[in-house]
């Protein structure tokens, strides 16, 4: 086992590594688009409507 220790390693390593990738990506994913439909719904609302004060000066 001793020789094929390093490889073990490394296998290991890079599958907890994509494991942790494939955790989070979807997450990060969301998070993103979540946070550009909020901006575009804050730029999307109409002025509001001017005050009967100001139409009648």
């Amino acid at each position: 086992m001793s020789n094929h220790l390093p490889y073990v390693i490394a296998a290991y390593s890079v599958f907890l590594v994509v494991l942790a990738w494939d955790f989070l990506a979807p997450r990060l994913q969301l998070r993103r688009i979540l946070r550009q439909a909020q901006l575009r719904s804050k730029r999307r609302q109409p002025a509001p409507a001017p005050s009967l004060q100001e139409l009648e000066r």
